[in-house]
């Protein structure tokens, strides 16, 4: 992926790198950066018609797994 002029572009490379490295911690707190910045412009109550990029669908699905596989230990 390279690494595009958008914040939300660079926040999900950060957290695809989070993920390589098994950093739970980080990768979830970059999980909430990505979707701050995914809804702020809208403002409240409204529903962002954006589709999620495979990339970052991707990352989501990582998060889940490195989370399943932090708690069964």
């Amino acid at each position: 992926m390279t690494i595009e002029r958008r914040l939300g572009d660079r926040i999900l490379y950060a957290m695809q790198l989070a993920l390589e490295q098994g950093d739970l911690e980080v990768s979830e707190l970059l999980e909430r950066a990505l979707e701050k910045t995914l809804t702020r412009f809208g403002g409240p109550g409204v529903v962002d018609m954006r589709d999620l990029s495979p990339e970052m669908v991707d990352a989501f699905v990582r998060l889940d797994d490195l989370r399943r596989r932090l708690r069964e230990g």
